[in-house]
């Protein structure tokens, strides 16, 4: 979670930034009130710490203009000159709480987490949705879903974010089907799977002769998806010279193709999404910022399977009953235990492991239900990664689920990486990519 800070006072800030960065926040602090303001209108964080007293700026006046741009976007006021009356006003205002310098660091942790805890509670419109193929009633879920209304009927660039396997392309695609431009061209691109040396030549296009292997004129992706949408799935994978030619085209709606001077010009809306964090990607140049700004429009966050529990069972259900009928297996049905087994793994993999999971156990198991003990056989090789979870290390948790998931997959198909590419939904070359940096060797699939 990201927390803004406008304070006139550079210790304040310097303390505030290091206890909060402790406590694993994202932070960025302004001095003015101009530069908070251009930066939430291009992000918008999720909290906002306040000074009243800013030099020559009235922060109740800054409140009043954070509070247009978001009407419930979590404003802590910070005084060293607190009275009632000034809280009572900053209160009314639309302020959900104020602390007194000098700040206590316990007070300042709990008033954050409540702010924040409180705003998340906001309930959220039931939205039907004419095309809604994702599953889920918890209160994330709801959430994604009143994101997709908002963003379909907007012509606006959005960015999906979350985690592998937490269903960015479903996402993706019902922005599409319940928007203006449904009935024309809908391209996926996932841009980790392209090599480098031919991500320009797929998205803008080539002439014949252009290149070593170009034996005939290409249409590009942009130009295919003209008067419709493309989703640019893992864009902070994209190479720094395509993320140029991107920002142009969004810029200016226009481009050449490789090998041509001839101006294509196009209407394209552009939905991107990403599996990092691209504050990061960012700060190591592998992502441009302004690229960024110029496709963060509308921001779509999904919610990790491990944070919406209450939509596993319904899950389970509704893949158990796709391999059945894709199968033509008899009904299966699961025990009591296996299903609490299940709602308390802690699913690194999100639904992606979850689907891949119930086909093995529906078409494996022997007779028509499904038992606890035929669900911890089929969990056993991600225990290693479940305790690594459990110590806090999110990101080796992931590497050692992701290199699990992967052997039982090439294992299942007596290592022929074609078919698990094809099981695993990923291009064959972007899997080859990662059997690399898992050093797994596809020769010794016994380890």
């Amino acid at each position: 979670m990201k927390i803004y800070i406008l304070d006139d006072e550079i210790e304040i800030r310097n303390s505030l930034r290091n206890i909060l960065e402790d406590e694993n926040y994202l932070v960025e602090d302004f001095a003015s009130s101009k530069s908070l303001l251009k930066a939430i209108q291009k992000e918008r964080p999720a909290l906002v710490l306040l000074d009243v007293w800013l030099g020559k700026e009235d922060g109740l006046q800054v409140l009043t203009e954070c509070k247009k741009i978001y009407p419930l976007l979590p404003i802590v006021m910070i005084s060293g000159h607190g009275t009632i009356e000034l809280a009572v006003v900053a209160t009314k205002k639309g302020a959900i709480d104020f602390l007194e310098k000098p700040l206590s660091i316990s007070k300042v942790l709990d008033t954050i987490s409540n702010s924040i805890s409180v705003t998340s509670q906001i309930e959220v419109p039931e939205i039907k949705l004419d095309y809604d193929p994702i599953i889920g009633i918890s209160e994330g879920i709801k959430k994604v879903k009143f994101a997709i209304s908002q963003a379909a009927n907007k012509n606006a660039r959005v960015f999906i974010y979350g985690e592998n396997g937490t269903g960015k392309e479903l996402v993706a695609k019902s922005i599409y089907m319940n928007s203006k431009r449904k009935d024309q061209a809908y391209i996926e691109i996932n841009c980790a799977a392209i090599p480098e040396d031919l991500i320009e030549s797929e998205l803008f296009g080539h002439e014949k002769g252009a290149f070593t292997g170009a034996n005939e004129k290409r249409i590009g992706k942009f130009e295919a998806a003209n008067n419709g949408t493309i989703f640019l799935d893992e864009i902070c994978d994209m190479s720094l010279s395509t993320q140029a030619k991107v920002l142009r085209i969004l810029q200016e709606q226009r481009f050449e193709k490789i090998g041509s001077s001839e101006t294509i010009h196009v209407d394209v809306r552009v939905i991107a999404a990403t599996n990092i964090p691209v504050e990061d990607a960012i700060k190591e140049g592998k992502f441009r910022e302004d690229l960024y700004y110029r496709l963060n429009v509308i921001p779509i966050h999904i919610p990790p399977l491990r944070e919406r529990v209450s939509d596993i069972p319904l899950l389970l259900d509704f893949y158990i009953n796709q391999t059945v009928k894709e199968n033509d297996l008899e009904p299966i049905s699961l025990e009591t235990e296996a299903v609490s087994v299940l709602t308390n793994h802690f699913w690194p993999g999100n639904i992606r492991e979850l689907k891949n999971v119930v086909e093995r156990l529906s078409i494996l198991t022997i007779g028509n239900l499904i038992k606890v003990k035929d669900v911890r056989e089929a969990l056993v090789g991600f225990k290693k990664a479940e305790e690594i979870f459990k110590q806090g290390d999110l990101k080796k948790a992931k590497e050692e689920f992701e290199r699990q998931y992967i052997l039982k997959s090439l294992q299942i198909n007596d290592g022929n990486v074609s078919k698990t590419s094809k099981i695993l939904g990923v291009e064959r070359t972007h899997l080859y990519r990662k059997l690399k940096s898992l050093n797994i060797n596809i020769e010794n699939l016994s380890e």
